[in-house]
């Protein structure tokens, strides 16, 4: 009874607005984060570290954005083990602070030709920072969400922060996008690249607004409750040792599916400013709006995608994915390669498209994964631990191949070999998508057990 009164669905007045909460605060995180990607590829290549080679001042200020990968396995760890403990959104709120506070210090940071080398290490440490508060951001929005929703659509409503990338992808390039149409080269140099990570403050103040509005996740609270009410003085296991024991499986399905989808979307959209300025001739601008519409048609696709894994699953949403941006990536720098605007938004918005087949169903799959006491820390691992070997140096990587053979073939080469292991990842998972998340309990039995016999029972 008590497992059929936590999967009820919330009063349909409450649900949008725990949507609104999440997506929110992702799309803010996610501005945050896409912003310094985006000046890294344009500007901060001559004010953090002038005086190298272009090329090679991209580099290192691509180095300075994987840092922030660096530090979100620690955020996950952090983030997901008091999460586990505390509730979602105790975390929730306490990510957006961090993430927020950090971009608006970039935005006052001193440039090299002010402070010298004292820059790039504020710099650094900034992103940090912003890299530790997304670790955390993301497996308590999708779980908030998750735990929440109705099971038979819980695609459909999981995917929805999941729009929170593009939603903060497209805030971020548009505010850029804007900023370089009325402003001369110099001006944004000098003083306007600042005013997008100033802007961050606003957006922070109604993230907090949204997000303190919202209760716990009553599965949560409700495992919580049964947690306490079994306890017998001993002390309670670490969500990150109950992850390891019952799920390093999942772990690690959770890693090879992140793959594809992660060094395909950092090449799609923030290697691409590097690629199509520097190889095939296209103004800053024009490369910018191509990722600015590509961004609002990968927003409009994802819950669609989401709500298709509700009726076929999990798997076969994200192995599509996987496949379709394998085998667009010759023709997506093809495409590029022409310099041609139309063509441009074409290779965007169709590698974008493909890649929401796999970001969509995303985090449901995740969420089905794990118990409800490990499932903050188990997402958060499995997925933020995968983009340091990802999303951190695909742009690096990217960059290095392209200087090294100046072709993009070794490029479209690298994501599609992340496609296939992709493909191998979710291929052997199990089908998710009719598991009871309320019965997902780590108790006396074995946990692959539990899950095993939630598979069966949808046979």
């Amino acid at each position: 009874m008590a497992s059929a009164a936590a999967s009820a669905p919330p009063p349909p007045a409450s649900l949008p607005r725990i949507v609104a909460a999440s997506l929110i605060g992702t799309t803010i995180e996610w501005y945050d984060f896409f912003l310094y990607g985006s000046a890294a590829a344009l500007v901060f290549n001559k004010l953090f570290f002038p005086g190298s080679d272009p090329l090679v001042g991209t580099l290192l200020s691509f180095l300075t954005y994987a840092v922030g990968f660096a530090a979100r396995p620690l955020g996950a760890l952090v983030f997901g083990h008091y999460g586990d403990r505390l509730g979602r959104k105790k975390l929730l709120v306490l990510s957006l602070l961090l993430m927020g506070g950090a971009t608006f210090a970039i935005g006052l940071l001193p440039t090299h030709a002010t402070v010298g080398s004292a820059a790039p290490v504020l710099l650094t440490a900034l992103r940090l920072v912003q890299g530790f508060a997304l670790g955390g951001e993301w497996g308590g929005a999708v779980l908030l969400v998750s735990e929440h929703g109705d099971a038979r659509r819980r695609g459909f409503w999981a995917a929805w922060p999941q729009t929170g990338a593009p939603a903060g992808q497209l805030l971020a390039t548009g505010v850029l996008s804007l900023l370089t149409a009325v402003l001369s080269d110099d001006a944004f140099g000098t003083w306007g690249w600042r005013i997008p990570f100033l802007l961050s403050g606003v957006l922070v103040i109604v993230g907090l607004w949204i997000r303190l509005s919202v209760d716990e996740s009553p599965v949560f609270k409700e495992a919580l409750e049964r947690a306490e009410s079994r306890r017998t003085g001993e002390a309670e296991t670490l969500p990150i040792v109950s992850v390891l024991r019952h799920h390093w499986r999942d772990v690690l399905v959770a890693m090879g599916a992140r793959m594809a989808e992660n060094i395909s979307y950092y090449v799609i959209t923030a290697f691409i400013l590097v690629y199509a300025t520097t190889s095939a001739g296209v103004s800053k601008q024009t490369a910018l709006n191509a990722v600015l519409i590509g961004s609002a048609v990968h927003f409009a696709v994802i819950p669609a995608w989401g709500a298709l894994s509700d009726r076929v699953g999990r798997r076969p949403v994200y192995l599509l994915g996987a496949a379709g941006v394998g085998l667009w990536m010759f023709p997506f720098f093809s495409l590029v390669d022409t310099g041609s605007f139309g063509y441009l938004v074409l290779a965007v918005t169709v590698g974008l498209v493909l890649h929401g087949a796999m970001y969509a169903p995303q985090a449901a799959f995740f969420a089905e994964m794990f118990a409800t006491r490990m499932r903050y820390s188990g997402a958060s691992i499995g997925a933020q631990f995968a983009s340091v070997a990802a999303g951190a140096p695909a742009p690096l990587i990217a960059t290095a191949l392209l200087s090294d053979y100046g072709s993009s073939t070794p490029i479209a080469l690298y994501v599609i070999a992340a496609a296939v292991l992709t493909l191998v990842a979710v291929g052997v998972a199990g089908e998710t998508r009719h598991r009871d998340l309320a019965r997902l309990e780590a108790g006396d039995a074995d946990q692959a057990a539990v899950s095993a016999a939630a598979d069966a029972r949808t046979v």
